[in-house]
């Protein structure tokens, strides 16, 4: 699937930079911007260029349609969007069952326009002590991969200056959608 992988993202001419250094085995990664289909496809097809292991957090409808065993295969982790179910906690709680564990989640959550980023990606990391590692997709440059590794502090709006910084150079597929404010009211 690796070199499958990189032949496709080539073709369509795409470059991947970076990578989650060798040292970290357990991770939340950050997908941002999203506001396509495409930038999950792009995403996947970048993890398994790239032989990164990665499971994922999706809205649990995926599962429900006659194909949704390949979004377990895939990596996929249900998530029920109408329940409050204490997701940060659950996902924390996974980082002790696997030697090896990089959770994406879309502070975002959703393709939509959004006027606030969710806070779970940060305090999943918080609470299981592993880093935040900034993946992103940019469509002007054509360009996909990894940026900085956060330790997060535990002073999200300190933290979430250097994650705007580094977003706000990226450019969705479509930017109209697109928005870097972080949300206030819940966690």
């Amino acid at each position: 699937m690796k070199r499958f992988s990189r032949f496709i993202m080539k073709s369509i001419g795409w470059e991947i930079i970076g990578n989650i250094p060798p040292d970290i085995k357990k991770c939340v990664i950050t997908a941002a911007p999203h506001t396509s289909n495409w930038d999950f496809v792009i995403g996947r097809l970048a993890y398994w260029s790239l032989g990164v292991p990665v499971k994922f957090l999706i809205k649990k409808e995926a599962f429900e349609h006659p194909l949704g065993f390949l979004v377990k295969r895939m990596g996929g982790i249900p998530v029920d969007r109408h329940k409050n179910t204490n997701l940060v906690d659950q996902v924390a709680a996974l980082f002790d069952d696997y030697s090896v564990l990089n959770v994406i989640i879309t502070p975002e959550g959703t393709r939509k326009l959004v006027t606030n980023w969710k806070r779970g990606f940060y305090y999943i990391a918080l609470k299981a002590n592993v880093p935040i590692v900034l993946g992103f997709v940019d469509y002007k440059n054509k360009k996909g991969g990894f940026g900085p590794v956060l330790y997060p502090s535990g002073n999200f709006e300190e933290d979430f200056k250097i994650i705007e910084a580094f977003y706000k150079t990226k450019t969705a597929k479509n930017p109209l959608l697109f928005n870097l404010s972080p949300e206030n009211t819940r966690t």
